[in-house]
């Protein structure tokens, strides 16, 4: 999904559906799935992947990287701007996993910039 083709119509279409009482409706699920997203976990950080699947609060993310440490590239300060922008030379960003499960709290989908921004950071390693 490349939030920045969005016509303003589909943004407020996909905003309407995550303010429904049922946050797990499956239009979302249908819009989101195969999408490239950043999500915000309960405990276990912040992850970027393909959303594969999504039952409730669970998603798994195929080629899923954990945001480490991370910084946008405008000096933004939410996950949102990374969603959108991308991340500083300063992020750090783990491995890629063939496959995670995770409970999320929220799901960002990516821009073309901020995709090509993640994916083109070196594995950080101490």
């Amino acid at each position: 999904m490349n939030i920045n083709n969005m016509t303003l119509g589909e943004l407020r279409e996909i905003n309407s559906l995550f303010n429904t009482k049922d946050a797990t409706n499956s239009k979302i699920d249908k819009k989101l799935i195969g999408k490239k997203v950043i999500t915000r976990t309960y405990s276990a950080g912040v992850h970027y992947g393909t959303l594969t699947e999504k039952e409730g609060h669970e998603v798994i993310l195929k080629n899923a990287r954990r945001l480490y440490y991370w910084k946008t590239i405008n000096n933004g300060i939410s996950l949102s701007s990374v969603a959108m922008f991308g991340l500083s030379d300063e992020s750090k960003v783990c491995f890629k996993v063939t496959n995670q499960w995770l409970v999320a709290v929220e799901i960002i989908p990516c821009s073309d910039e901020s995709i090509k921004s993640i994916e083109g950071k070196n594995e950080y390693r101490v």
